[in-house]
């Protein structure tokens, strides 16, 4: 943790993470008496393994290490939003791997396409649209002009 933080800081000069609520997605799935959990054993394993992997002391050591230049992107709607077109769809997510936009086609896998949108800083509302609202930080973009 401490030498990839170290690197990422150093290397780059804006860097963008998702704003995960760990202790949220860490709960867990025992349920009650009255109505007991499913898949408690592989939810589990699940938490095991999130918490292993220690997000929340990362994220917080890269903004130590990167004061200021660190940006926390709302992760809603990133796996589900195509990074080309910006069309936010759950059926463009095929699968937990595979991404396929079903406004223009555009396929990648999914994480990719996920990590695209939050590099960009993409910021999506729940209708499925950029929110206009607010500051957005983009990449620049390249102007093309058409030649007549």
């Amino acid at each position: 943790m401490e030498k990839t933080s170290t690197i990422i800081a150093r290397r780059y000069d804006l860097i963008r993470i998702e704003d995960l609520r760990v202790a949220n997605m860490v709960r867990s799935a025992r349920g009650t008496i009255e109505q007991p959990g499913r898949n408690v054993a592989q939810k589990a394993g699940l938490n095991r393994s999130i918490l292993n992997a220690a997000w929340t002391a990362f994220a917080t050591r890269l903004e130590h290490k990167a004061t200021g230049r660190v940006e926390r992107v709302n992760p809603e709607f990133t796996s589900q939003c195509c990074s080309v077109c910006g069309y936010v769809a759950a059926e463009s997510r095929k699968s937990q791997a595979l991404f396929r936009c079903v406004a223009c086609g555009y396929t990648n896998n999914a994480d990719v396409n996920a990590a695209r949108n939050i590099a960009a800083g993409r910021v999506v509302s729940a209708r499925g649209g950029p929110v206009l609202a607010g500051l957005v930080n983009r990449e620049p973009q390249r102007e093309t002009s058409s030649v007549a």
